[in-house]
């Protein structure tokens, strides 16, 4: 039996005098995905990461019998760190969880608040502010939290092995290769466990039930070899700012945002639309309440329900970058060579990315207005998820956790955002379990400026995972005997 007292009391512990210690460390390297920091390897930023992850784990992994850590590097790719965890006292040794996360950083951004910065860690009441910590530094440090944990009363849990990728802000375009790579050691898994995703409050457990995809990359409209005077050219040289503005109508309503192509649309499923009003009918205002408006803004529908569904199943076009744009002080009277956006399109969960991609670049490349050179570059091009239906003994087991750590009933919610990992398993391993959630709450602002970790919320998930994997150790025992019956 878990006592469930002793797993909250071991877990707190181990957050207040070691893990909060060092994922203030953690925060100060300044580790950017390599998409932000193409000379990533030179810079070595990446490697210290690693090693704090490393050296801290090494000397946690000593109480876990027969657990090793291997950091895995393949010529070329961001490095990986793979610990494997042995069975324990009657676990099925032929299961497997995978417990996965990402130790790479989104860029500075601005609008820090003063004191405030993303390498610069402060702790602040219940928050640990700074870039990584929520997203995704604590992973590591919260899943072995919860196998020592287990440890610490003799529980059983199945063989768990732990991945911690290093370009998952990248578009995880090295995972595949790792993943084919310890194929063999990975065996099949019957559970895996996420802890990259978002919650909808600080009260509750969230399970993500799907994940957006991702199409985009570089556009950009060309018009003259160099900038030319624009009283003398205007009129007569078309704006490549203005053929830009035409280019991405075609693929968004300007005045709704609605996307307009159907190719980029799919039919919502039932199950989502209606736990998408439950969520409505949860958060409430708080459904837009946490971004930071301006005063007088309001959201894009009055309808919340519509706006979670916006958010989780609906395309939606978002410009991240600009280039050939002088800042306001240096923009004198020069009608410019050319105009260059960063597109970030958001998919849904069960849209193909690669044919969007496709799509996309047809879309905007096609019959260029006045013949301007226009060319969309493409970055990214990663297909969402859609969880599968959860089995009784894992709803079980949610329900019952969340009701010990949080003393509420769990809530389902898709996001917005991607982890690409998550597809790739899912094709991988399609009889697998998945439990993905996170600590990504109200006015965390994950890749935003005032990054948060929300300390209290780390903690409890920590024990959740704790919680589903004794269960789940209990569950593979009983169809382990259960198999040698009939045997």
């Amino acid at each position: 039996m878990l006592d469930n007292a002793r797993i909250q009391q071991h877990v707190s512990g181990l957050w207040d005098d070691e893990i909060v210690p060092q994922l203030i460390e953690y925060i100060r390297i300044p580790n950017k995905s390599p998409m932000f920091d193409p000379q990533w390897a030179e810079h070595g930023y990446m490697d210290d990461a690693v090693r704090l992850m490393e050296k801290w784990a090494r000397a946690r992994i000593t109480a876990l019998p027969g657990a090793t850590l291997e950091v895995v590097r393949l010529p070329g790719r961001t490095p990986l760190i793979y610990v494997d965890v042995p069975a324990t006292n009657g676990a099925d040794t032929d299961d497997c969880v995978i417990l996965y996360g990402h130790l790479d950083k989104q860029p500075e951004m601005s609008g820090w608040a003063d004191g405030l910065g993303p390498w610069i860690p402060k702790l602040a009441g219940d928050k640990l502010y700074g870039r990584g910590g929520a997203d995704d530094g604590y992973a590591i440090f919260g899943s072995l939290a919860a196998l020592l944990a287990l440890q610490e009363q003799k529980v059983p849990h199945a063989r768990c092995v732990l991945l911690i990728e290093a370009c998952e802000e990248s578009g995880s375009y090295d995972l595949p290769f790792y993943v084919d790579h310890l194929m063999s050691r990975l065996g099949s898994p019957s559970l895996v466990i996420c802890l990259d995703s978002g919650c909808g409050n600080y009260e509750q457990l969230w399970l993500t039930t799907s994940l957006r995809g991702l199409a985009g990359g570089n556009l950009k409209v060309q018009v003259l070899e160099e900038g030319v005077h624009s009283g003398d050219s205007s009129g007569v040289v078309a704006s490549s700012f203005r053929i830009l503005r035409q280019l991405l109508s075609r693929l968004e309503d300007e005045t709704s945002g609605r996307i307009l192509p159907p190719d980029f649309h799919v039919e919502i499923p039932a199950q989502r639309i209606e736990q998408a009003r439950k969520v409505a009918q949860v958060l409430g205002d708080e459904v837009y309440s946490k971004f930071p408006f301006v005063p007088g803004m309001q959201p894009v529908l009055d309808d919340l329900g519509e706006l979670v569904l916006n958010r989780t199943w609906r395309p939606q076009l978002a410009v991240t970058g600009v280039d050939g744009i002088p800042p306001l002080a240096n923009g004198g009277n020069v009608l410019r060579p050319h105009t260059a956006v960063k597109l970030s399109l958001r998919l849904p969960p069960t849209l193909d990315g690669k044919r969007a991609s496709e799509v996309l670049k047809q879309l905007l490349e096609a019959h260029p207005p006045y013949g301007a050179k226009v060319t969309l570059d493409v970055e990214k091009s990663g297909s969402g998820w859609n969880a599968p239906a959860l089995s009784p003994w894992l709803e079980n087991a949610v329900a019952e956790a969340s009701h010990h750590y949080f003393g509420q009933p769990p809530m389902y919610m898709g996001e917005g955002g991607s982890i690409p990992f998550m597809g790739m398993l899912g094709e991988k391993f399609p009889a697998a379990q998945f439990l993905v959630t996170g600590v990504l709450g109200p006015h965390s602002n994950a890749h935003g400026p005032n990054e948060f970790l929300h300390l209290p919320t780390g903690k409890r998930v920590s024990m959740v995972v704790a919680d589903v994997l004794a269960r789940h150790g209990a569950f593979g025992a009983k169809r382990g005997r259960e198999r040698s019956a009939l045997a």
